[in-house]
């Protein structure tokens, strides 16, 4: 960083967090987001943002509309905040030693609730016996800030099926997803093949993941050309919610296999085959090319593979 940026009798008063609130700031243009991504309060970011004026003697974002708009100090001081934090976490991913039987380590990472289900027993199971003492993180699922949490490290990696990440962003095919419905035990009307007249007529509930750039979209589009509209009775954010209501009325719920499977047994549920044409979903997990060579970072992405890849990628697809 230019010496030129620090006032000199601040000099002690700054360390990793505030450049890393720095830069999250300039990414985001906005407190709550950045609140977001660095998982604090609003209060708390607004505090840090303060010290970082009273250190660089500057306002460093003004409030254009709603947004926040850096200033030409900010701009300047983007690019050496961004060397400093690469830096330090080349120095991490390079002489830090990754040992999971002794490790404390805390790997944070984004899923469907679908994923949760699925992944969560086995990789308990698997981290509980070899790392003992690391710790799982789920968070919550949002398409605006996936991409610069895997760039700034908020999440160690993504889980799914996300098209639209840009350059920069690794994955590794695990296993292709299918799509059944679920119904309750003894439905007075859906057989386990019902007809494609008898599967409209019902009442439906679906799955909307609007906003998280998650491959399902495309399912539950399928669904919606297919069911009249005034069949679909309810929309639920999360898959598990879905598959309660249907537990506990006559409503058909849409699910990925692997979610519907288990909770098919879970709920009592049956498992019925859509007479309609829905897509198969590649799922992926996701990292970003920064972290490619942390040794924690690997090791969790290789367990997560020996657990739950199932072959190679389709041809055309990796």
């Amino acid at each position: 960083m230019d010496i030129n940026y620090i006032p000199g009798s601040y000099s002690s008063d700054l360390d990793l967090q505030h450049l890393r609130v720095l830069d999250v700031l300039l990414r985001e243009r906005s407190l709550t987001r950045a609140a977001k991504v660095i998982d604090v309060t609003q209060p708390a970011l607004s505090k840090t943002l303060a010290h970082l004026r009273r250190y660089f003697d500057d306002p460093l974002f003004v409030r254009v509309s709603h947004r926040m708009e850096p200033t030409p100090k900010a701009l300047a001081l983007a690019k050496p905040v961004r060397t400093v934090l690469e830096q330090v976490r080349a120095l991490r991913g390079e002489h830090v030693a990754f040992d999971p039987r002794v490790s404390t380590r805390i790997f944070q990472f984004c899923v469907v609730d679908a994923g949760v289900i699925k992944l969560l027993p086995p990789l308990l199971k698997r981290v509980g016996k070899e790392a003992p003492h690391v710790r799982l993180r789920v968070v919550q699922l949002d398409g605006e800030h996936v991409e610069s949490w895997l760039e700034t490290g908020t999440i160690d990696f993504a889980m799914g099926a996300f098209p639209g990440f840009l350059k920069g962003i690794r994955r590794q095919y695990l296993w292709t997803e299918e799509y059944v419905s679920v119904v309750n035990r003894g439905h007075p009307r859906l057989s386990r093949t019902p007809s494609l007249r008898e599967f409209c007529a019902e009442p439906h509930v679906l799955v909307s993941t609007f906003g998280t750039g998650h491959a399902h979209r495309l399912a539950e589009r399928a669904v919606e050309s297919a069911i009249p509209a005034g069949n679909i009775i309810c929309r639920v954010p999360i898959f598990i919610a879905a598959a309660v209501i249907a537990k506990h009325t006559d409503a058909v719920a849409t699910l990925p296999m692997s979610i519907a499977t288990v909770l098919a047994e879970d709920l009592d549920l049956e498992i019925v085959r859509p007479p309609i044409k829905l897509p198969k979903i590649d799922i992926f997990q996701y990292w970003h090319n920064r972290f490619h060579r942390d040794p924690g970072n690997k090791w969790i992405r290789t367990v997560f593979s020996s657990l739950f890849r199932t072959g190679r990628a389709p041809v055309g697809r990796s």
